[in-house]
């Protein structure tokens, strides 16, 4: 297993140095589910939730959060995204909505943290939003479903194999 890269020799935080690297196409997928009671769900589909469309404002949040990551996350780099998207699917047999994201740049370091950060900020979005009908929704399921570029290369879940 490879060592941490963001300790350096002394055990302390550190931000790493990218400048070496090749800068290359990369790309990451990340995926997350928010659980909800039926009649959420259907409120959601049928568009009669109070708030209005809230995958409408789930994804600009989502956008939004990716291109604010390194804000959030200490020791993350700032990237020239030069694509986000945020998007939804029902799946009324399980009662939840997945969340997947999509983030890419020519850069020198990956885009993982920005896709996790698009779906896990579009996930709370959906639950501010509908949180007055249903308090008990669960966020669920946030991971990496994909990367490509850079040294290591071509990423899959292993269930997605």
């Amino acid at each position: 297993m490879a060592e941490f890269s963001h300790i350096n020799q002394r055990g302390e935080a550190n931000m790493v140095d990218v400048s070496g690297k090749t800068q290359t196409v990369r790309e990451a997928r990340a995926e997350a589910y928010v659980r909800m009671s039926p009649e959420t769900l259907a409120k959601i589909l049928a568009g009669d939730h109070h708030k209005g469309d809230v995958f409408s404002v789930a994804r600009i949040a989502g956008i939004q959060a990716a291109k604010q990551t390194s804000s959030l996350i200490p020791l993350c780099h700032p990237l020239m995204l030069s694509k986000v998207a945020v998007d939804f699917s029902a799946e009324p047999a399980h009662n939840r909505v997945r969340i997947e994201s999509l983030c890419k740049l020519t850069g020198q370091t990956g885009v993982e943290m920005e896709a996790l950060t698009a779906v896990s900020v579009a996930a709370l979005t959906l639950f501010d939003m509908c949180k007055a009908v249903d308090p008990g929704m669960v966020i669920e399921g946030i991971r990496v479903l994909e990367k490509q570029g850079g040294k290591t290369g071509h990423w899959l879940a292993e269930d997605k194999q």
